[in-house]
């Protein structure tokens, strides 16, 4: 029997692309159209003891490994030792990456309110984003140690994110020069330490991100939103649409056929 289990985070839960996973956390925003799901239904599993989604949006690989996330469990503890696949999307929350991009696109006063304000400066701090970019390798491989210790007979497969934000030389209105550089660079080096942790751990890579640079969310033909208000039942700001998200499963899909 197949059992596939999904760990990660928002841009693997689908925040805003209705409808909700049924009986999912509220918190979570687990879309029933995110990759796993449409994965698991390309692949005929159906949700239960073979199909396993606790992607949680705003996750981080503390969320994966140890911490309680608004009361879930540790993500791996829904691995049971009869996977035969695992697919994991994670680490951009550990470093930044979205949330910075969506300080950045808030107006500035906001910035100086109290006990918010702090937190929101922190997601934009230079110095704190390269401390925990520093230690991000290290914890991208303890999570792909932890799924192959939990799941030795599964195929483990790291799905990194989506490329959000065009190439240098092209605006990403509203948000400014600066902050579309460092994002940028922060979305590579994310990149980079997925493909680094797969790699030294014998687990498998989708480049998600290769395959979308073209798809950027101010492109033509975007798998990703840009800057936008959030309102029910679209979704958030600088996630995955829904043609991302079929293109992702697709991606994967295409990557298990291929061996």
């Amino acid at each position: 029997m197949t059992r596939y289990v999904a760990l990660g985070s928002s841009m693997a839960a689908g925040p805003g692309i209705a409808p909700r996973a049924p009986g999912s956390p509220r918190a979570a925003m687990r879309s029933a159209r995110n990759y796993p799901h449409l994965l698991a239904a390309d692949l005929g599993l159906e949700p239960g003891p073979e199909f396993v989604d606790v992607s949680f949006s705003g996750a981080t690989t503390a969320h994966l490994l140890t911490d309680s996330q608004l009361g879930a469990p540790p993500q791996v503890e829904a691995l049971d030792g009869t996977e035969t696949l695992v697919t994991i999307t994670i680490g951009g929350n550990d470093v930044f990456y979205v949330p910075g991009l969506l300080v950045a696109t808030i107006p500035s006063p906001l910035r100086l309110l109290p006990v918010v304000g702090p937190r929101l400066r922190h997601a934009l701090d230079p110095t704190a984003r390269q401390v925990a970019l520093a230690g991000l390798g290290g914890a991208m491989r303890a999570v792909a140690r932890a799924v192959r210790r939990r799941s030795p007979q599964a195929r483990v497969v790291f799905v990194d994110y989506l490329t959000l934000l065009p190439p240098a030389g092209q605006a990403a209105f509203p948000l400014r020069e600066r902050y579309v550089d460092q994002g940028r660079r922060t979305g590579e080096r994310l990149a980079a330490a997925t493909a680094a942790a797969a790699a030294a751990t014998g687990c498998e890579l989708v480049a998600a991100g290769a395959a979308s640079r073209e798809h950027h969310a101010w492109s033509a033909d975007p798998w990703s939103v840009g800057a936008r208000v959030p309102l029910p039942g679209r979704p958030l700001a600088y996630h995955p649409n829904a043609t991302g998200m079929r293109a992702v499963a697709d991606l994967v899909k295409a990557h298990l056929e291929a061996g």
